[in-house]
């Protein structure tokens, strides 16, 4: 238990640096509305993520992968019409949120390993 909560902890302070770096593209109001992106976010990763990887896997294989970056994006867009204190402006914007949230929970999950 404890290490989910950890998880959710680092993802909802990931959440919340991305957003601060690419302000004003991407917003969100509080800390709080930040747990909720990370909430979301984790649950849309375990249900609508795998749907959609399954439905373009011959344009995943096409494209060596790289359309799973895509995917993330619309996961973040999906989150963004779901949580009144999120938004992101567009496509572009969610799929750089992707990819900086990506390697801020990967530095922040790193920080954390070395202290335990």
């Amino acid at each position: 238990m404890s290490k989910w909560v950890f998880k959710l902890v680092v993802s909802t302070i990931g959440v919340f640096i991305t957003s601060w770096i690419l302000e004003p593209h991407v917003a969100v109001n509080s800390f709080a509305t930040a747990l909720v992106v990370a909430l979301v976010l984790s649950v849309l990763n375990l249900t609508l993520k795998p749907v959609l990887v399954v439905f373009t896997l011959p344009v995943t294989v096409f494209s060596f992968g790289l359309f799973l970056f895509a995917i993330n994006a619309l996961v973040i867009l999906a989150a963004d019409a779901l949580i009144p204190g999120f938004m992101v402006a567009n496509f572009g914007w969610a799929l750089l949120f992707s990819l900086i949230l990506s390697v801020v929970n990967s530095l922040l999950h790193q920080l954390g390993k070395s202290k335990n």
